[in-house]
């Protein structure tokens, strides 16, 4: 596994933090229905940034692309069992 150059690591901080303060200034506008939306659209974006630049998922094996997947899969099921156990109450 080879390291990425810092300037690579300095994009991402910033391209986080930018969406960080998006994230901040969103909840102080009324969006109606649409606020959990574009908080959880922007909540989705970090994770991926995280997970392919700090994790090293991006330039790694078939292998590991696939285990990020099933885990994201997995959580995806136990969301689901958790939402449908809330739903039914």
């Amino acid at each position: 596994m080879t390291t990425s150059p810092p300037k690579l690591y300095w994009k991402t901080f910033v391209a986080l933090a930018v969406l960080l303060a998006i994230t901040w200034s969103v909840s102080y506008v009324d969006l109606g229905s649409f606020n959990l939306i574009f908080a959880l659209g922007i909540a989705v974006a970090k994770a991926i940034l995280i997970m392919l630049f700090f994790m090293h998922i991006r330039g790694s094996s078939r292998l590991l692309h696939f285990v990020a997947a099933a885990g994201v899969l997995w959580l995806l099921i136990l969301l689901s069992l958790v939402l449908g156990d809330y739903m039914t109450r």
